[in-house]
């Protein structure tokens, strides 16, 4: 299987791009703050989008592929099976952070390299920007949890507040470039 890894364009995207982009993932357990304490606890749901939901996202990034953030693709042929967004903002007290807006690999990707391979691209689009930090407002399932921190994502030193408002559950985080 050969993986290339391309900025976004309208040549290589549109709204109908992850019309066979599988967004599935069970989860058992979730981190939670408990009285400043990060612990698992069991929390239990499916997460799944819909083909109406994988037109939403692509439209969103169709609309802004030329405008304040950059996108990668993971391609297999010509299947878009990961992508990832960075915003172009600085951040942060000291303006140190990027935002990792959005980072997906369709489920029968996983645990194969591609997420490591669109991290570093946006790592280097991060630093391309001036940035010393990825920002990431993370998932906390323990997958995720767990594949950030693969990666080498540790908790934010500081906390970026209207993003962590958007997603209360979310696990804030950063990377350093």
């Amino acid at each position: 299987m050969e993986i290339r890894i391309e900025r976004l364009t309208e040549d290589n995207f549109n709204s109908h791009s992850l019309d066979n982009f599988i967004r599935h993932q069970v989860v058992t357990e979730c981190l939670r703050n408990v009285d400043g304490n990060w612990i698992l606890l069991p929390i239990s749901f499916v997460e799944e989008w819909s083909l109406d939901k994988c037109r939403e996202e692509a439209s969103a990034i169709a609309n802004n592929l030329y405008g304040d953030m950059i996108d990668y693709g993971a391609f297999e042929k010509t299947d878009l099976i990961g992508y990832i967004t960075v915003g172009t903002e600085r951040l942060g007290t000291k303006e140190q952070y990027v935002q990792l807006v959005t980072f997906q690999v369709s489920e029968p990707f996983r645990g194969m390299g591609v997420g490591r391979k669109l991290f570093e691209k946006a790592a280097g689009a991060a630093k391309g920007h001036g940035a010393k930090k990825l920002y990431i407002s993370a998932h906390s399932s323990k997958e995720s949890q767990a594949a950030y921190k693969a990666l080498g994502c540790v908790h934010a030193e500081e906390i970026i507040p209207w993003i962590a408002d958007e997603e209360p559950f979310d696990v804030q985080m950063e990377y350093v470039l």
